[in-house]
């Protein structure tokens, strides 16, 4: 017991021993540990730090760089737009009022990018030994802006079976469409234009009539294709010579300008409007490329339901508005740019609401304009008006509105554009609510593929 006891009393006097090496160890892991919190509380400070900040700098040169694109600002105002948009964010996160300092912007116009270097100073929570209680946290970002143009035409279906709701449904999504694509442009330099081409039995060609469509007088001339400097053409009469059928001849599914040959107003015209009740061309006009949103607006009021589904002729002027073949017979605001990727998307919505069902370029009598809804001459004619645009490098977009018929659908599905990622090309609508979303979301969709491509 006695060996027992010495040993107890030993180890006892070890730890006696030891307890002021205890309290040194302690003392020194306290330190440590108080060092590595303030240490991370310094980094976790700067982390926060420079997340907000770098939150901040995106959304500045992302909003500058589409303003920039849309024509909102010129070059010049880039500084002061980014600047404005640091300033009244500039206590986000956890940064503090006017802390941000904006270095630089460069707005690089070969690259097409703008960026920004800013930094922020900050003062740390917990100074360490003798570092500065200041530290500095700069960021930097980059935005692609375009200075590619827009053309966009849109084709709109006015035919008989638009009458009432669907009609006004039209008016309303299309009138939408116009003030989404030309919002907030530089009147004196606009970045997008949008020419409209609304058609039922035949298009309304009103000003471009008289230099590009071909008025067919008799059964004999049915056949003709003039162009507008052959001294033999004869021109469009004021009163009737407006409604602008088909092409006729080798430039029926091409672009070629009227000089090549005139657009056909079919002899036949005139008498199946008569026998149908129905007006021989729409009331409203086409509208060539305008950035004048009030213009287009004020033809799409004017829109009246009547007639038959000649989609393939409004498809047909949907491209010649696109087409710098045709800025020959416009004025010099509404001609079409030169085909040039870099420089200009070009856009065709073509909507319809039911299955493209007359022809005339394959009518011998009157009676044979329309046979049934299972008419196959003008939805071959649409999709190979079509793919030729599309070959151009035009892209399209097609909207059905209430469609039943399988063949419509098929119609519009074959024209449409390939879908490319998120974005889709053929587009379905039940009601007018439906119709307006889906050209609204072309319309987004138009402004992605602008800044992408």
């Amino acid at each position: 017991m006695r060996n027992y006891g010495g040993l107890v009393h030993a180890i006892g006097g070890f730890a006696r021993d030891r307890g002021g090496n205890f309290a040194i160890l302690f003392g020194l892991t306290a330190s440590v540990l108080a060092l590595a919190v303030g240490f991370s509380v310094n980094l976790s400070q700067l982390y926060n730090t420079r997340s907000s900040l770098q939150g901040v700098v995106d959304a500045a040169v992302t909003s500058t760089a589409r303003d920039l694109t849309t024509g909102v600002i010129k070059e010049a105002d880039a500084n002061a737009s980014v600047q404005a948009f640091l300033d009244a964010n500039s206590s986000a996160g956890i940064l503090r009022p006017n802390q941000i300092v904006l270095d630089q912007l460069i707005v690089d116009r070969t690259a097409n990018t703008v960026r920004a270097d800013v930094h922020v100073n900050v003062a740390f929570y917990f100074p360490l030994f003798s570092t500065s209680n200041m530290q500095r946290v700069p960021v930097s970002t980059t935005a692609v802006y375009s200075d590619r143009t827009i053309e966009v035409a849109m084709m709109l279906d006015v035919t008989g079976s638009m009458a009432g709701q669907k009609i006004k449904d039209l008016k309303a999504a299309a009138s939408n469409a116009v003030d989404s694509f030309l919002l907030n442009q530089d009147p004196a330099r606009p970045r997008v234009r949008v020419a409209i081409v609304p058609y039922a039995n035949s298009v309304n060609a009103g000003t471009l009539a008289a230099s590009s469509v071909y008025f067919e007088t008799d059964t004999s001339q049915r056949k003709q294709a003039p162009g507008n400097g052959d001294p033999q053409y004869v021109s469009a009469p004021k009163s009737t010579g407006i409604c602008a059928t088909e092409r006729k001849g080798v430039d029926q599914y091409t672009d070629a300008g009227p000089q090549s040959s005139m657009v056909n107003s079919d002899f036949l015209l005139p008498q199946f409007a008569r026998e149908t009740g129905t007006k021989a061309c729409p009331d409203a006009t086409l509208v060539p490329l305008t950035a004048d949103a009030n213009a287009l607006k004020n033809v799409i009021k004017t829109f009246v339901a009547s007639g038959g589904t000649a989609g393939h002729v409004g498809v047909q002027w949907a491209w010649y508005m696109l087409s710098e073949n045709w800025g020959s017979v416009m004025k010099a605001s509404e001609r079409p740019a030169k085909m040039d990727p870099k420089k200009v998307g070009k856009f065709a919505i073509l909507m319809t609401d039911g299955e493209f069902n007359l022809s005339y370029f394959d009518a011998s009598t009157v009676n044979q304009v329309y046979n049934d809804a299972g008419k196959e001459p003008p939805r071959t004619a649409a999709k190979k008006l079509c793919s030729a645009m599309r070959d151009q490098g035009i892209e399209i977009f097609t909207i059905g509105f209430d469609l039943n018929e399988k063949n419509a659908k098929a119609t519009l599905q074959d024209c449409a554009s390939p879908d490319s990622g998120s974005i889709k090309h053929f587009y379905q609508a039940a009601n007018g609510a439906e119709l307006d979303t889906a050209f609204q979301t072309i319309a987004r969709n138009i402004e992605r593929l602008a800044l992408s491509k």
